[in-house]
């Protein structure tokens, strides 16, 4: 049986992100910009001390990587919808565009969650520059305003991070996380020889 004891200081880092949604969608909903956009700013700031900790303890994880990816996606979401909330008119202004770089996200959710039953976990090179660009676009905008130069880069960067994540959900019959990006995919023994990822 999986106890809070097999989980080590990286997932609860983790973990943090995940428990963080709550206090953070009453912060939205009570109006708290500033108070919203400092927590927002921990949780994301967790994201890299989770991903340090496991590297330098030596903690990686099948299920780490999973929490991970989790905690990631949700701060994500909880950064989309204070945009929402807080910038409403610089959002209904850019909402096509916006709207053409989720599509790609959604079709590749729905590709993992097809073939391998969950979220990918592949923390590639590309995903870890997407997620720095959203995170500091998200942040920046909530504390001081949009930059429009840096919205635009954070498009096309998430849009070729989840085309190469599509990418590798095809060449990957089972799950498996981190590969670096499809250079380091084309040599993974993973893959070649369809091994299985052990959880």
């Amino acid at each position: 049986m999986l106890t809070f004891k097999n989980f080590n200081i990286a997932d609860w880092f983790s973990f943090y992100r995940i428990v963080a949604v709550p206090l953070l969608l009453v912060l939205v909903w009570l109006g708290e910009r500033q108070l919203f956009s400092w927590f927002l700013l921990i949780s994301y700031s967790t994201d890299a001390i989770d991903g340090f900790l496991a590297r330098k303890l030596k903690v990686s994880s099948a299920r780490g990587s999973q929490l991970d990816s989790m905690g990631d996606q949700l701060t994500f979401i909880m950064g989309l919808i204070g945009l929402w909330v807080f910038e409403n008119d610089f959002i209904k202004e850019n909402l096509l565009l916006i709207a053409i770089a989720f599509v790609p996200y959604i079709i590749q959710m729905l590709i993992a969650f097809f073939k391998y039953g969950k979220a990918t976990a592949f923390h590639t090179y590309l995903a870890k520059i997407s997620a720095v660009m959203q995170a500091g676009f998200i942040l920046w905008t909530l504390f001081f305003g949009p930059i429009y130069w840096l919205f635009y880069a954070m498009i096309v960067v998430g849009v070729l991070e989840t085309l190469e994540e599509i990418t590798l959900i095809f060449m990957y019959d089972r799950w498996v996380k981190d590969v670096k990006g499809i250079y380091w995919a084309l040599k993974d023994e993973r893959r070649i020889g369809n091994a299985v990822e052990s959880e």
